[in-house]
């Protein structure tokens, strides 16, 4: 096997460590109120909705290029959805267990299609066409996300500010999605380049600020 197989195989591992995490995340926050036996529901149905919405991904990723400010579209989702995670009042999902559920899936599946179409592209890109490197690529990202959301819903619970570190997570990715849209990057980050780690960390304060005033007012 050549040299180029070997960096996208490395790139591709370190790829899904960093971006099936923020699956886990998200998966892990939208989980954490659950009783433990929903809980498990939900993140086994996250895990698969986010491998099978990236095996879907991956086929028209090309495409997906193409479409004009679909990234920044999807950073924006997945700013409101931070926003509403951290915002959650706990104790009202517990309260309402079929409905918890049902909204963690919800929510957890429209993250889902914001950040698989972030992983897609990376893992297309790192893998050069290989179809071998992205099949591996979609393999290694089941355990991460599973074993991952799973230690994340069970530590949040145990120490709470960890949802504010979650959201400022999310925001931090929402804000790099935006920022790395083809016409964004070309228009603004291009000519000022200090925006591409300004907006994000931006954006990550800004969701832990409105993430935790919303939840005060809801007290």
């Amino acid at each position: 096997m050549d040299t180029q197989f070997w960096i996208g195989f490395i790139n591709i591992i370190i790829l899904d460590l960093v971006l099936s995490g923020d699956n886990a995340v998200v998966i892990g926050m939208a989980a954490r109120a659950l009783p433990e036996r929903q809980r498990k529901k939900a993140i086994i149905f996250g895990t698969s909705a986010a491998i099978v919405l990236r095996v879907a991904l991956t086929g028209i990723a090309a495409y997906l290029l193409n479409i004009p400010l679909l990234m920044s579209i999807g950073g924006l989702i997945l700013l409101w959805i931070a926003v509403k995670l951290v915002a959650e009042e706990d104790g009202e999902t517990e309260v309402h267990v079929g409905r918890g559920l049902k909204e963690a899936i919800k929510t957890i599946i429209v993250a889902d299609v914001v950040m698989s179409l972030d992983n897609v592209l990376a893992v297309a890109g790192a893998a050069h066409g290989n179809f071998w490197l992205v099949l591996f690529g979609l393999m290694l990202s089941i355990p991460i996300i599973m074993w991952g959301s799973r230690m994340i819903a069970v530590m949040m619970n145990k120490l709470p500010w960890l949802v504010f570190v979650g959201s400022a997570i999310l925001g931090y990715t929402a804000g790099q999605l935006i920022v790395e849209d083809p016409i964004i990057h070309q228009q603004f980050v291009e000519s000022v380049p200090v925006l591409s780690w300004a907006v994000p960390l931006a954006l990550a304060l800004l969701v832990v600020i409105a993430g935790g005033a919303l939840k005060r007012a809801a007290k």
